[in-house]
């Protein structure tokens, strides 16, 4: 019986800079920081579960999306799309965790940034956004263009994460920067995180049901 058979997960690290799907018949296990570049859109099938590995401060796993990518996560009610810890046994299929809400700090998050505008030092319109070492070019943030469009969040549960590198820098739930109005982000949750569960840094997206 396979229900009875753990999923062996799709390791993923480094750099999508392709069009890519994740379907819920598989997990995806990330294996360090996983940035969307290159104007790529990652889409993520409803049901679909993730999950970080462990990583403390600088190496803490999360999923980035980058400026001028995009996330197509688009889960429905009965069919949320999980992210959440390795240490967690949820299976395809499955919606409850077996970790309890003591669990904090096993990944890091979900990182979208987009170009809309910030209000960042100096007058600039571009910033790095905390939880991003600063040599790392894809942690950027910010721009001019308030209708940026980084895609669609929808029934998202983010489960057990957050990670402190520095003193007032930390990976969050999800975190959001410079994110436009042209982007949907709706129906989603933060459970038993470190840090913020939802951070926002500037841009205009309206957030709806967290």
């Amino acid at each position: 019986n396979c229900k009875n058979n753990p999923v062996i997960p799709v390791v993923v690290s480094g750099a999508i800079s392709s069009n890519t799907t994740w379907t819920a018949d598989k997990i995806y296990e990330l294996a360090t920081k996983v940035y969307v570049t290159n104007g790529a859109t990652l889409t993520i099938e409803p049901g679909t579960i993730i999950k970080g590995r462990e990583g403390i401060g600088s190496l803490a796993t999360a999923l980035v999306i980058a400026k001028g990518s995009k996330i197509m996560a688009e889960g429905t009610a009965a069919k949320p799309i999980i992210f959440t810890s390795i240490l967690d046994g949820i299976q395809p299929g499955q919606i409850n965790s077996t970790l309890t809400k003591l669990d904090i700090v096993k990944w890091g998050g979900l990182v979208v940034l987009g170009n809309a505008p910030i209000s960042a030092t100096n007058g600039d319109t571009e910033a790095q956004i905390e939880g991003i070492p600063g040599d790392v070019a894809f942690g950027k943030f910010g721009g001019t263009n308030a209708t940026d469009n980084s895609g669609v969040i929808k029934y998202v549960s983010v489960r057990f994460g957050g990670a402190l590198i520095g003193d007032g820098n930390e990976i969050n739930g999800i975190t959001l920067g410079g994110v436009g109005s042209g982007t949907v982000i709706e129906n989603i949750e933060i459970v038993a995180n470190k840090d913020d569960g939802l951070e926002i840094f500037g841009g205009t997206v309206n957030v709806k049901n967290v």
